[in-house]
Protein backbone atom coordinates (compact mmCIF):
# COMPACT_ATOMS: atom_id res chain seq x y z
CA UNK A 1 0.00 0.00 0.00
CA UNK A 2 1.13 3.53 -1.10
CA UNK A 3 -0.28 6.57 0.98
CA UNK A 4 0.41 9.88 0.00
CA UNK A 5 -0.32 13.34 1.18
CA UNK A 6 -0.85 15.65 -1.37
CA UNK A 7 -0.69 19.64 0.16
CA UNK A 8 -1.23 21.55 -2.85
CA UNK A 9 -4.81 19.30 -3.25
CA UNK A 10 -5.54 18.76 0.50
CA UNK A 11 -5.85 15.02 -0.10
CA UNK A 12 -4.20 11.40 0.30
CA UNK A 13 -3.46 9.60 -2.68
CA UNK A 14 -4.25 5.94 -1.56
CA UNK A 15 -2.70 3.10 -4.08
CA UNK A 16 -3.27 -0.81 -3.01
CA UNK A 17 -3.21 -4.65 -4.28
CA UNK A 18 -6.76 -5.50 -4.44
CA UNK A 19 -5.92 -7.60 -1.10
CA UNK A 20 -4.54 -4.46 1.03
CA UNK A 21 -8.03 -2.94 -0.28
CA UNK A 22 -9.67 -5.82 0.93
CA UNK A 23 -7.45 -5.71 4.54
CA UNK A 24 -8.51 -2.34 4.48
CA UNK A 25 -12.00 -2.72 4.21
CA UNK A 26 -12.10 -5.54 6.28
CA UNK A 27 -10.64 -2.85 9.43
CA UNK A 28 -12.74 -0.32 8.31
CA UNK A 29 -16.05 -2.36 8.80
CA UNK A 30 -14.73 -3.85 12.13
CA UNK A 31 -14.04 -0.89 13.75
CA UNK A 32 -10.07 -1.13 14.19
CA UNK A 33 -7.02 -1.79 12.52
CA UNK A 34 -3.46 -0.76 11.87
CA UNK A 35 -1.92 -1.23 8.39
CA UNK A 36 1.49 0.25 7.49
CA UNK A 37 2.31 1.61 4.09
CA UNK A 38 5.34 0.51 1.72
CA UNK A 39 8.36 3.00 2.83
CA UNK A 40 8.43 5.64 0.21
CA UNK A 41 11.22 8.16 -0.57
CA UNK A 42 8.37 10.88 -0.88
CA UNK A 43 8.52 13.82 1.58
CA UNK A 44 4.50 13.40 1.79
CA UNK A 45 4.43 10.07 2.35
CA UNK A 46 2.77 8.33 5.12
CA UNK A 47 3.04 5.73 7.39
CA UNK A 48 -0.05 4.12 7.77
CA UNK A 49 -3.95 4.36 8.31
CA UNK A 50 -5.49 3.24 12.15
CA UNK A 51 -9.16 2.33 12.05
CA UNK A 52 -11.00 3.47 15.09
CA UNK A 53 -14.59 2.47 16.06
CA UNK A 54 -16.20 5.73 17.32
CA UNK A 55 -20.08 7.41 18.22
CA UNK A 56 -19.80 9.28 15.01
CA UNK A 57 -21.77 10.94 13.80
CA UNK A 58 -21.12 9.49 10.08
CA UNK A 59 -16.97 8.97 9.01
CA UNK A 60 -13.89 11.27 9.72
CA UNK A 61 -11.03 10.91 7.68
CA UNK A 62 -7.82 12.95 8.92
CA UNK A 63 -3.67 13.21 9.38
CA UNK A 64 -2.31 12.38 12.68
CA UNK A 65 0.55 14.43 11.45
CA UNK A 66 2.98 13.33 14.27
CA UNK A 67 2.33 9.75 13.45
CA UNK A 68 2.25 10.53 10.00
CA UNK A 69 -0.97 8.37 9.60
CA UNK A 70 -4.44 8.62 7.96
CA UNK A 71 -6.92 8.08 10.66
CA UNK A 72 -10.85 6.67 9.88
CA UNK A 73 -12.97 6.56 12.82
CA UNK A 74 -16.23 6.66 13.20
CA UNK A 75 -19.71 4.97 13.34
CA UNK A 76 -20.62 1.27 12.52
CA UNK A 77 -23.45 2.48 9.69
CA UNK A 78 -20.86 5.16 8.01
CA UNK A 79 -17.72 2.55 8.57
CA UNK A 80 -20.15 0.12 6.55
CA UNK A 81 -20.81 2.40 3.18
CA UNK A 82 -17.16 2.96 3.42
CA UNK A 83 -16.02 -0.67 3.97
CA UNK A 84 -18.29 -1.46 0.97
CA UNK A 85 -16.91 1.55 -1.12
CA UNK A 86 -13.32 -0.05 -0.68
CA UNK A 87 -14.87 -3.33 -1.39
CA UNK A 88 -16.11 -2.41 -4.62
CA UNK A 89 -12.69 -0.89 -5.89
CA UNK A 90 -10.32 -3.90 -4.50
CA UNK A 91 -13.19 -5.92 -7.22
CA UNK A 92 -13.09 -3.15 -10.33
CA UNK A 93 -11.77 -4.99 -12.67
CA UNK A 94 -11.72 -2.32 -14.81
CA UNK A 95 -9.61 0.24 -13.48
CA UNK A 96 -10.31 3.57 -12.22
CA UNK A 97 -10.38 5.51 -8.95
CA UNK A 98 -12.75 6.35 -6.09
CA UNK A 99 -12.95 9.78 -5.13
CA UNK A 100 -13.99 9.84 -1.04
CA UNK A 101 -14.89 13.30 -0.58
CA UNK A 102 -16.79 15.50 2.24
CA UNK A 103 -20.04 18.17 0.92
CA UNK A 104 -22.54 19.96 3.16
CA UNK A 105 -25.41 17.24 3.82
CA UNK A 106 -22.67 13.88 2.74
CA UNK A 107 -24.61 10.92 4.60
CA UNK A 108 -22.04 9.04 5.75
CA UNK A 109 -18.92 11.56 5.79
CA UNK A 110 -18.21 14.44 8.69
CA UNK A 111 -17.68 17.60 8.21
CA UNK A 112 -14.04 18.09 8.19
CA UNK A 113 -13.11 14.77 6.59
CA UNK A 114 -9.69 14.87 4.66
CA UNK A 115 -10.40 13.80 1.06
CA UNK A 116 -9.18 10.58 0.38
CA UNK A 117 -8.39 9.21 -3.72
CA UNK A 118 -8.22 5.60 -3.89
CA UNK A 119 -7.00 4.23 -7.21
CA UNK A 120 -7.79 0.43 -8.89
CA UNK A 121 -5.74 -2.01 -8.48
CA UNK A 122 -5.62 -2.19 -12.05
CA UNK A 123 -4.82 1.29 -12.29
CA UNK A 124 -6.02 3.70 -15.78
CA UNK A 125 -9.51 4.65 -16.24
CA UNK A 126 -12.63 2.52 -16.37
CA UNK A 127 -13.53 0.84 -19.67
CA UNK A 128 -17.36 1.28 -19.31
Amino acid sequence: MRLVSDPVYGEVDLTASAEELNRLASAVAEGKGLLGSTPSPDADALAGIEVKGTAGPGVLVHLDPERQFLVISGDSAGRAVLADNLRGMASAEDGGHLHIDYFPGHFYLAEGSLPLVVNSPHGGMPTR
